[in-house]
């Protein structure tokens, strides 16, 4: 046989890379933190990104980008522990290499506790998104987010939320769905929506390996995990209530992503593309990942101090690293009538067998599964409104009206009765279970 002869990568279109200027340094101690654990890969570090390499980084990023928005992400650890010179200079590399009508976007995700004013003055003067962590109530919010001597963290939070209402910073917050807040979606959603007065949301589930490397190995993970179930009866808890109340006026991450894929358009999230590798992370040192969940000896690309940023991105090794995630989905997932949504989700979390006993499969994939077919109906709506030049909120009176026609049409019929649609189901297990 013949062999293929290699053809070098294609420079990507786009890619991200989140920067790490702290790395894993952080002045909380979550107990769920997928990456405290890496500060033991730099055991004789001072931990903080020195000005040389920031520029190094700046220019070379910006110069190996072929689009006309550029976006620096910011994350530990915790980043503000850099201060804000550090952010100045960085806003002054950007000024400096950006190209004419290049747009230059920063955003940070923070756990609010060091905010100040003279935070929120620069926030609000250079445009930066912020991310908030916050898990919902009190006693959620510290079940797993405290400080380093154990102490509860949410009233320094919320002062940080207000902090940035005070100086009209931008902001989402982001609400890792976890043992202690799974089984209380509503409560959850609620307190963000009417009490933080958030109106952008990320839901990320934790996933924790119980291992004690802290990378991607083992098929065992800690009670504070969520299950696939819960994370699936979570997301659709919420999408019922926002589905009918909160269309156009709050914005759910996993829900914009599902309405870009009912309208045939990329996720826009790196774990529901069907392949990855173009959001990478920089650690402190300059030294270049494959991705943020695999800071690990193994999936160390190089430094940019020796080799060029965008060398390590072409790469055959994160070329092989993003197509893995395409090449290794078992059967049950290619054949999956959610495929096209789903993708397997992210690679970290695909570390169970399916019941044929292929490996590859998500652990949460009960719950994606049970999610996106449960927004079906409601995605394709939406999804026409657009199409049709009209808003998507329109969906909330289109949905009120079949609503009261079922109450209408169901209400002579016992929950134990056949359901009229002819599925041969009780009532209460087919329509029955969508009545309002």
């Amino acid at each position: 046989m013949t062999p293929t002869p290699h053809i070098p990568t294609a420079p990507p279109v786009a890619f991200h890379v989140m920067l790490k200027p702290s790395g894993a340094i952080c002045n909380l101690d979550c107990a769920y933190c997928y990456y405290l654990s890496k500060e033991r890969l730099y055991p004789d570090s001072r931990f903080r990104m020195s000005d040389p390499l920031l520029e190094a980084f700046t220019r070379q990023y910006i110069e190996s980008q072929s689009v006309s928005e550029v976006t620096f992400g910011w994350q530990g650890g915790e980043p503000t522990l850099m201060g804000l010179d550090f952010f100045r200079r960085a806003v002054e590399f950007q000024q400096k290499y950006g190209r004419p009508g290049m747009r230059i976007l920063n955003t940070l995700q923070t756990n609010g506790t060091l905010l100040d004013d003279a935070w929120g003055r620069f926030f609000r003067k250079h445009n930066f998104l912020i991310g908030l962590s916050l898990d919902g109530p009190r006693t959620m919010h510290d079940a797993y987010r405290v400080d380093k001597a154990g102490h509860p963290t949410f009233d320094r939070v919320l002062a940080g939320a207000a902090l940035l209402k005070k100086h009209g910073v931008k902001f989402n917050i982001l609400t890792a769905v976890h043992a202690a807040n799974a089984e209380h979606p509503l409560e959850v959603y609620h307190f963000l929506r009417d009490e933080v007065g958030a109106s952008f949301l990320q839901f990320i589930p934790i996933v924790q390996r119980d291992n004690d490397t802290g990378f991607q190995e083992g098929e065992r993970i800690t009670k504070r995990s969520v299950t696939g179930r819960q994370y699936g009866n979570f997301l659709i808890a919420v999408f019922d209530e926002w589905v009918r109340q909160d269309v156009g006026r709050v914005f759910v991450q996993i829900f914009d992503v599902a309405l870009a894929a009912w309208m045939g358009q990329r996720p826009g999230l790196c774990l529901f593309e069907e392949t990855c590798g173009t959001a990478l992370v920089l650690e402190h040192n300059g030294d270049l990942y494959a991705c943020d969940h695999f800071v690990e000896p193994r999936c160390r690309l190089g430094n940019i101090l020796e080799t060029p940023l965008i060398g390590m991105v072409t790469s055959e090794k994160q070329r092989r690293f993003g197509q893995a995630k395409r090449d290794t989905l078992p059967r049950l997932c290619r054949e999956c009538e959610v495929q096209f949504v789903c993708h397997g989700g992210c690679p970290k979390n695909r570390m169970v067998r399916t019941p044929g006993g292929e490996p590859g499969l998500n652990i949460l994939c009960e719950g994606y599964k049970a999610f996106f077919t449960h927004v079906d109906h409601p995605m394709r709506i939406m999804a026409a409104e657009l199409k049709a030049g009209r808003p998507p909120a329109n969906l909330m009176r289109i949905l009120a009206k079949e609503e009261l026609e079922a109450q209408r049409r169901f209400a002579h019929i016992g929950r134990n009765d056949p359901c009229p649609c002819g599925s041969g189901r009780k009532f209460k297990h087919c329509c029955g279970r969508r009545r309002p």
